[in-house]
């Protein structure tokens, strides 16, 4: 997959305020108010900010958290993991493999076959509904 690079003014640029500030400044929605935490249609989702396809809506479950949760990724190699020990915790912050933007986290409290609860920001997907 080819790495997606552009300047910060380019991001503000195609981003929505909202959008920018999740994917590029690793911020996160208000718990229950993304457009696609209730969303129970068939399709894909794609980065926000690289179109990059991320999670299939068969992974999608329903944890509880108030955001977009699934137990695995489209491919493993679509999202990256890195620590991220801000805010006085230690979390997995989970980013867009080919733009780098900022997704969510992963926790280890998800259900089977993973055992993964990857929590996404509705505002750092694009979704498609299956046709």
């Amino acid at each position: 997959m080819d790495k997606i690079q552009k300047s910060d003014a380019e991001w503000r640029e195609e981003l929505t305020p909202e959008q920018y500030y999740i994917l590029r400044q690793k911020g996160t929605e208000p718990a229950f108010t993304g457009a696609l935490y209730r969303n129970h249609d068939s399709g894909a989702y794609h980065c926000a900010a690289c179109g990059a396809l991320l999670f299939k809506s068969d992974t999608k479950f329903e944890s509880g958290s108030g955001w977009p949760s699934f137990w695995n990724p489209a491919e493993n190699a679509a999202v990256e993991a890195h620590e991220d020990n801000s805010h006085g915790m230690r979390r997995i912050e989970v980013t867009c493999a080919r733009c780098g933007g900022h997704l969510g986290h992963v926790f280890p409290d998800g259900p089977r076959p993973t055992g993964l609860r990857y929590c996404i920001n509705s505002a750092s997907l694009r979704f498609e509904k299956e046709k």
